[in-house]
């Protein structure tokens, strides 16, 4: 189990607990996060779950497969350092304390 902070692009903070092994797009849509959408049921087929990773934890996190690259060309005003595909972080204990920040929008 780890604790995730999801801040909406106007600074509103979701603090949630996610099982290890969900993905963190799952831990959004399991406890209504707004802002991200997962429109394709986490199958990397959209950028509708993107966020920008804290810089604390920019390095702290698996990195990104090529398929998740190319969907990040999707992506509403991507960072190449800090963006990413939340149903393609999958939650591990060591991830507790992780924060993640909604874009404007998604699409």
């Amino acid at each position: 189990m780890a604790k995730i902070t999801y801040v909406e692009f106007n600074g509103t903070q979701h603090v949630v607990e996610v099982a290890s092994g969900l993905t963190v797009m799952e831990g959004a849509r399991d406890n209504n996060i707004p802002g991200i959408e997962a429109d394709c049921g986490g199958a990397c087929a959209c950028s509708t779950c993107h966020v920008y990773v804290d810089a604390a934890w920019v390095g702290k996190l698996p990195g990104k497969e090529d398929m998740e690259e190319d969907m990040l060309d999707f992506a509403f005003q991507p960072d190449a350092a800090r963006s990413r595909l939340t149903c393609q972080i999958k939650v591990t204990d060591d991830m507790d304390g992780l924060v993640v920040h909604m874009p404007e929008k998604q699409i």
